[in-house]
């Protein structure tokens, strides 16, 4: 099941292979790593803990995602439901072609000249206004979802929450080529999450 993605097939088409094997649809993140163990040329191969190739492989994927899903809504065949933390393959319903137009990320994604054009101080600023807008009720969701525990079948406790802060810690640390901003979020995600953990 795990074998190579055929790599004549452009990002898109590969991306409907996987979609097509996950019915139950999956997390951009899972998306990536199965490009990555399936050997697609179409994304950077590179780690995601630089946050330039955090973001181009981020936009990569989304581009052709919604290429895709415009493909498959002009065929009438299908609809790809588009978020980070589910991405999956729908059956074809009347009307969703509309929707899909009125989608204020579809032209973010569909316009290259973003991806060409944005550095690593354009990454950075990004990452802190994401942080930014989280502050309130929606930084402790925005914390889960760096943890990647935002939909953990366990029950959560701080206890939880340290391994994990642990792990990451030791994933993305500096020393070992990790990214200083990327633990930065990772230190800052903690401290918010302590405020809701005792």
């Amino acid at each position: 099941m795990n074998k190579d993605l055929p790599p004549e097939l452009e990002l898109p088409d590969q991306l409907l292979i996987l979609l097509r094997e996950q019915p139950q649809g999956c997390s951009e993140y899972q998306l990536i790593q199965q490009l990555k163990s399936r050997h697609s040329t179409r994304i950077p191969n590179l780690p995601l803990t630089d946050k330039l190739v955090l973001f181009r492989t981020h936009f990569l994927v989304f581009n052709a995602l919604y290429l895709l899903r415009d493909r498959l809504l002009a065929e009438r065949s299908a609809q790809v439901s588009i978020s980070p933390l589910c991405i999956q393959l729908l059956p074809y319903a009347e009307g969703s072609d509309e929707l899909a137009l009125q989608d204020p990320l579809r032209e973010y994604y569909l316009d290259l000249s973003t991806l060409r054009d944005t550095r690593e101080e354009d990454v950075e600023k990004l990452l802190e206004s994401f942080w930014t807008r989280m502050q309130g009720g929606d930084e402790k969701r925005a914390a889960l979802e760096l943890f990647e525990l935002d939909s953990s079948p366990q029950p959560l406790t701080l206890a939880v929450i340290k391994l994990r802060y642990r792990q990451l810690v030791s994933q993305h640390h500096p020393d070992r080529g990790g990214s200083t901003t990327r633990l930065q979020s990772i230190n800052l995600a903690m401290e918010i999450l302590q405020r809701y953990y005792r």
